[in-house]
């Protein structure tokens, strides 16, 4: 596949309210407290090094177990992604073909970790110096230290809660979190059945996501995955940057190429009107909805 080379020459800026979450707001999840449908059941570990804490909050929705184990949607910055949704909400969807709900979020009061999730979603840049994000300053590298963490250890957590369908699972992410759904996708294409990336970071490190995505054919093996690329259209194409021109023509020109993969799916969701910020809520809504069929 011969992808287009959009992101030469984007320069490096530090700080960003677009990229950096705003640290000091707290979670708050009215699906944790009120009746919504579905019951949770809260997971820890650490990471390997013990740098990192993680919490997981296991949804199971109120309807029978389907007989191959319950689908499931991987929410990454889960504290974030519980605080985004609404127990009628919930109780709508349960009424249908819900799916088995996995936030992996941080144990923090904190609706972003931004330290950790700098470090869990970025991938290795070959031949960098040193793998330091140039927005925050902290450590990157780690998103497939992190993959391995959910295929090793929180996937089988989360089989012993619930009975899940191993052939149909879907990753779900914003911003840094869609940057580590497109880096499983273009690295590891059979580990998931769908891959939903909601505003990737697709500016990072001067398209570094983009340039994974070369050689992917060969990479898909017997695996069919499915990509739904999302972004509201008055997002800006790089962060604390102004957008000139076309700002969605990165995202829609990566769609266009892999959509000539023999084997994937790929699909382009543009959000009329919406910035960084709300694509989160929004988008993981459509995920949800599209998985309760």
């Amino acid at each position: 596949m011969k992808l287009t080379p959009l992101f030469l020459g984007l320069a490096l800026v530090a700080g960003s309210a677009l990229a950096q979450p705003e640290p000091e707001q707290k979670m708050e999840a009215a699906v944790l407290q009120q009746d919504s449908a579905y019951q949770f059941t809260t997971l820890k570990l650490d990471s390997a090094d013990g740098q990192r804490h993680y919490q997981l909050w296991v949804g199971k929705p109120d309807r029978p177990v389907p007989a191959a184990g319950y689908p499931v949607l991987w929410m990454l910055d889960g504290n974030a992604a519980l605080s985004a949704l609404a127990p009628a909400e919930l109780k709508t969807h349960a009424a249908g073909q819900a799916p088995l709900l996995v936030a992996v979020g941080y144990q923090t009061e904190q609706r972003i970790d931004r330290n950790s999730r700098t470090y869990d979603y970025t991938p290795v840049v070959p031949g960098a110096a040193a793998q330091v994000d140039p927005l925050t300053g902290q450590a990157s590298g780690g998103v497939d230290v992190f993959l391995d963490l959910l295929k090793q250890r929180m996937r089988p957590m989360v089989a012993s809660v619930a009975p899940i369908d191993k052939a149909r699972q879907t990753l779900w992410g914003h911003s840094y979190g869609g940057l580590a759904v497109l880096h499983a996708l273009f690295t590891r294409p059979g580990e998931f059945s769908d891959y939903a990336a909601a505003s990737p970071s697709l500016w990072w490190k001067d398209g570094a996501i983009v340039r994974e995505a070369a050689g992917l054919a060969g990479r898909l093996g017997e695996s069919r995955p499915r990509l739904l690329l999302m972004r509201g259209s008055a997002e800006p194409t790089h962060p604390r940057m102004p957008s000139t021109g076309d700002a969605e023509a990165p995202a829609r020109t990566l769609v266009a190429d892999l959509q000539k993969v023999p084997g994937l799916q790929a699909e382009y969701r543009r959000f009329e009107g919406l910035n960084h910020g709300p694509m989160l809520p929004a988008s993981l809504h459509l995920v949800i909805e599209r998985m309760s069929r």
